[in-house]
């Protein structure tokens, strides 16, 4: 009799309801016990959306408010000895959309309302500033605890309305008004917590509160959220040995296949690796192999910015250096795209250069990198996904059988319906519409690669072949095999052991396609 699958936690948020369903948890009160008594008491975390920061802080609400039937058999559960009870109040602010300063400050006001009827202290001011100081302190004097604040995801309402400026800057102040009472009523604090996606100036959004302990890159808290391999192992192996049943893979290979599509986050360094966990909890309850971020975890703003910048596809694949400071913490007001992809987790640290205090960024995992390549073709090749779809399929399947000149072909057809798009009278282009066209066939493709005597625009590597790409605009395409044979381009990969195929693309600014196309076959050693 197949034993019984574990209940995974899709989408749940709540503690309670978790724990009292007999959903599967990842274990991360020990986490829970150093935050509550650390050398801070104001801490701020930073994770990408679907990272679990709303599960963490629920988890802290419960632990506050002494409920320790909860965490029975966790590991708080040994540590913890007084479970004394706090009111807790808990805010949070990613639970509804706000386009206007108006809407903003309603939520908050309603949200006051809710906790000021929990406590039994009511109040009618319109200003959420002065309302949330006095509940504050009236709870502290009703209830003779000192209060727990918790505020999740809160720059929420800053990030879904990102196409005017003064919008934006009206409901910045908006929170800074609201969060501003928060350092004055620290005498009636006990433990106070925010979490965010994005790491906006504490000058600005947080005028007063300069004493809150960041710990978005602290090693001590590097796993606070998200999987460890070792803890999916630990604790998820039934779901894994039914999906590797039920996709006809051994164990190994399905635990590889979940590391390659899910793993791969690191928020510091030296750091585990981490899994998103609603990606990887949605593929043991589906029992396959499914790409959730894209559907679930890119807000609006990320988009809107990406439309905005000069990052091409192929720059986002290779991997980037940079100093902290370039990618963890712009100056408000700044546009940085890439500490924009950081902290929505489509890159993450992959390495770090302590001589020169440099870190090495880059997309974590099969996951991110396809969805990503997806969120380009409106902008390179069409608006129609879909049709998109289908075709890059029919590649698929032609390059599965080493057939690249059907696989020209078919593009050359393609591209022939797509109407007129402008800004493509230029050749990087067309490299960047055939890097993601073979980047989701499922190929491993790298641009602008280095070789002794220059670089080749696309290379495409599968298990039988090795294709070396040249594009040339509005010129034949011998030309462009003569480049691959002048500057001997092939011999870059000579010990590959593979067949290596040079291919010169030539396209026609005019027509905006493919013009012609050149084969040639170098012998693998």
């Amino acid at each position: 009799m197949e034993q019984k699958r574990q209940r995974y936690p899709v989408g749940i948020q709540n503690f309670p309801e978790l724990r009292e369903g007999g959903y599967v948890y990842i274990d991360k009160t020990k986490h829970i016990y150093n935050l509550a008594y650390g050398d801070a008491k104001y801490y701020f975390l930073s994770r990408p959306r679907r990272f679990g920061k709303s599960l963490l802080t629920s988890t802290l609400q419960c632990f506050f408010e002494g409920r320790r039937e909860l965490f029975n058999g966790l590991a708080i559960d040994c540590l913890e000895k007084q479970w004394t009870a706090y009111p807790v109040l808990h805010f949070d602010m990613g639970i509804s959309k706000h386009s206007n300063p108006g809407e903003l400050t309603d939520y908050l006001l309603k949200q006051l309302k809710g906790q000021e009827e929990r406590f039994g202290c009511f109040s009618d001011d319109r200003n959420p500033s002065t309302r949330l100081a006095a509940l504050i302190e009236n709870i502290y004097k009703k209830v003779k605890q000192r209060v727990v604040l918790l505020i999740d995801e809160y720059d929420i309402p800053l990030l879904d309305v990102p196409d005017n400026d003064d919008v934006v800057e009206d409901m910045r102040n908006v929170m800074r008004n609201f969060y501003s009472p928060i350092k004055a009523c620290d005498p009636y604090l006990r433990f106070v917590f925010l979490t965010g996606i994005t790491r906006f100036s504490h000058i600005s959004i947080f005028s007063e509160l300069n004493n809150i302990m960041d710990i978005s890159m602290s090693e001590d808290y590097a796993d606070i959220c998200g999987i460890t391999h070792e803890e999916m192992i630990a604790s998820l192996r039934p779901g894994i040995e039914y999906l590797a049943r039920t996709k006809g893979l051994g164990y190994d290979k399905a635990v590889e296949e979940l590391r390659l599509m899910y793993d791969g986050y690191h928020f510091t360094w030296p750091s585990p690796d981490i899994y998103n966990p609603f990606s990887l909890l949605c593929a043991l309850s589906d029992a396959r192999f499914s790409n959730m971020w894209f559907r679930s975890g890119t807000p609006t703003y990320l988009i809107h910015m990406l439309s905005r910048s000069d990052m091409t596809p192929s720059a986002l694949a290779a991997t980037i250096e940079a100093d902290i400071d370039e990618f963890d913490t712009p100056p408000e007001g700044q546009f940085s795209m890439l500490a924009m992809l950081y902290q929505s987790g489509y890159v993450t640290i992959k390495d770090y250069i302590a001589v020169d205090d440099t870190y090495i960024l880059g997309l974590p995992n099969k996951e991110v990198s396809v969805g990503m390549l997806k969120n380009f073709i409106p902008a390179y090749i069409m608006p129609d996904k879909e049709k998109s779809y289908s075709v890059i399929r029919a590649i698929s399947r032609a390059m599965r059988k080493d057939d690249i000149d059907g696989a020209m072909k078919m593009l050359q057809v393609f591209l022939g319906t797509i109407p007129y798009a402008a800004n493509t009278n230029y050749e990087g282009h067309y490299q960047q519409v055939l890097y993601i066209i073979f980047a989701l066939v499922g190929e491993r493709v790298e641009s602008e690669v280095r070789t002794p005597r220059g670089r080749v625009e696309i290379v495409v590597r599968t298990a039988a072949h090795i294709y070396v790409i040249e594009i040339k605009l509005d010129k034949d395409a011998g030309a462009a095999m003569q480049q691959i044979k002048l500057k001997d381009y092939s011999a870059r990969f000579a010990l590959s052991g593979l067949p290596i195929i040079k291919v010169g693309v030539s396209f026609d600014s005019q027509t905006r396609n493919i013009s012609g196309w050149v084969i040639g076959k170098v012998p693998g050693v």
